[in-house]
């Protein structure tokens, strides 16, 4: 046996298997290959600790040990950890042969959570390269004395963390700035023995971060039932991995396109939970627009949105998933769903059915390799008396702190927030109660400061982006708008007749 790790020295080591990756492969594929590497080192260290633990509560009977009611994950013969690390040649074979042994062992559990990486292709991983990677992570024993779940999950994240902020653009699918999902988890606030969905659930950050909140505050967390759906099928699973090796074992994660075929079904309708947490792709295009408008759901209840944006696809979707009486949500969208012409109709709907409950706008910068501002909607199917008819609007964009080019939230930040929204009352230049006809009467535009009105000289802030910040902002601008130009003209050609250019 090792020693127990510490934070630090399990971020090194962790970070440590990317760096050897280095020359050979893209950051923006490390993901690949070091999560499926890291859950097969840690799947075998625990199935060792319980094998010892096994044969001293059960005399040496060595019979024990095929019991699968004594272990976590079952791990076949020839399929261990040492099995691959014996192997000097064909390592990539060596480790996809040990994934689809075990993955058929743990059929229930463990489909496909290995992925579908090119082991095999040497010319990427050369078998010396593969070997540096197995005797890096054999450095440590990854069982639970060593390296508890809640520790080890945490390493996880930070690994997940370094890869968004080492790869660029491709890590965006995957990661959502952390502090934002705290928040949204402490406007929701989740109960034991609860329900939690996440239908864009990504790395499953939202649905861990709903479970650490009850532990935090030291309630049962284990009755809690996590699902989730997510398209990219190497990222649904590094989630299920996420989840393991924060010890949740009650969750369903589903490999598929939530739009075109959501996963969790219940008596021809659509399932329904006690809270959804979403940050779903913003703005897609790419979706079955004419299929959603005779959805078998009825998730086109408030109306059919437009083929290039299918944000309020996925809202309507959420909604539907919504339990009647205790359901809720926060979903995180770009400001666009707030005031978009083509979508007006849309919110009129939801405005008027009573589901809108509050709306929050967020700094830019928040989310990796983007310099957006977004916002938070959070819907709910049972508001209290009090608020019935009325949506609250707060204005956080001056809620930020920064550190190396990237935004975050603090805990002072979360907990203004959560306290306007939990008080649901006004505050000067801050949040506003709006009754249904007040946003009638603005058209039913939902843009925050047609309800919040700063307050000239008060809560100033300093911009503090570098220049080369400035200047991108800037460039994103200028090309939105050339292209809305773009469009806009061909739209007016084309009612002219005029379509020569």
């Amino acid at each position: 046996m090792g020693k127990r790790i510490t934070i630090e020295e399990l971020e090194s080591y962790l970070w440590g298997s990317a760096t050897l990756l280095r020359t050979s492969i893209d950051a923006g594929a490390y993901k690949q290959y070091i999560f499926p590497l890291l859950f097969f080192k840690r799947i075998c260290d625990v199935y060792d600790e319980e094998c010892a633990k096994i044969l001293k509560e059960y005399d040496g009977d060595e019979s024990a040990l095929e019991w699968e009611e004594n272990h976590l994950f079952m791990v076949p013969k020839g399929a261990h950890w040492s099995d691959v690390r014996a192997k000097s040649e064909n390592i990539g074979a060596a480790l996809i042969d040990a994934f689809s042994k075990i993955q058929s062992a743990n059929p229930a559990k463990l489909q496909g959570i290995f992925g579908d990486a090119a082991w095999t292709n040497k010319n990427r991983l050369p078998d010396r390269l593969l070997k540096d990677l197995i005797e890096h992570f054999s450095s440590k024993t990854l069982s639970l004395e060593n390296c508890p779940e809640d520790e080890l999950g945490q390493g996880y994240e930070y690994l997940i963390k370094q890869f968004a902020d080492d790869s660029g653009h491709t890590a965006q699918e995957f990661y959502t700035n952390r502090t934002v999902v705290h928040l949204m988890t402490e406007m929701l606030k989740p109960q034991s023995g609860e329900s939690i969905y996440d239908p864009t659930c990504g790395s499953a950050g939202m649905l861990i971060s709903a479970i650490a909140y009850l532990k935090e505050k030291g309630e049962e967390w284990r009755n809690v039932s996590a699902y989730g759906q997510e398209i990219n099928a190497l990222t649904s699973a590094i989630g299920k991995m996420n989840l393991f090796l924060h010890g949740i074992k009650d969750f369903e994660i589903v490999n598929d396109d939530t739009l075109a075929r959501p996963a969790f079904i219940e008596d021809g309708q659509l399932k329904k939970f006690d809270l959804v947490l979403a940050n779903p792709p913003y703005s897609i295009s790419q979706w079955d627009r004419d299929a959603f408008a005779s959805d078998k759901y009825g998730r086109n209840f408030l109306g059919v949105p437009p083929q290039g944006r299918a944000d309020y696809a996925f809202l309507q979707h959420i909604l539907m998933s919504m339990k009647k009486d205790t359901g809720r949500c926060a979903i995180l969208f770009p400001h666009g769903v707030l005031f978009r012409n083509e979508e007006n109709s849309m919110r009129e709907q939801l405005v008027r059915g009573d589901y809108l409950e509050c709306v929050i706008g967020l700094a830019a910068n928040l989310f990796y390799n983007s310099n957006m501002e977004a916002c938070i909607v959070i819907c709910r199917m049972n508001k209290k008396p009090a608020n019935r008819g009325k949506v609250l609007f707060i204005n956080a964009i001056k809620e930020v702190e920064r550190k190396n080019t990237q935004n975050y939230l603090t805990e002072d930040h979360i907990k203004h927030i959560t306290d306007t929204y939990d008080r649901y009352e006004d505050e000067d230049g801050y949040a506003k109660v709006a009754t249904i006809d007040d946003i009638e009467k603005n058209g039913f535009s939902l843009s925050i400061p047609l309800y919040v009105k700063e307050n000239a000289g008060v809560n100033e802030s300093k911009d503090e982006r570098s220049l080369q910040e400035l200047y991108e902002t800037w460039e994103k601008s200028s090309a939105a708008l050339h292209e809305s130009y773009y469009i806009l003209n061909n739209m007016l050609r084309k009612e002219t007749g005029d379509d020569q250019g």
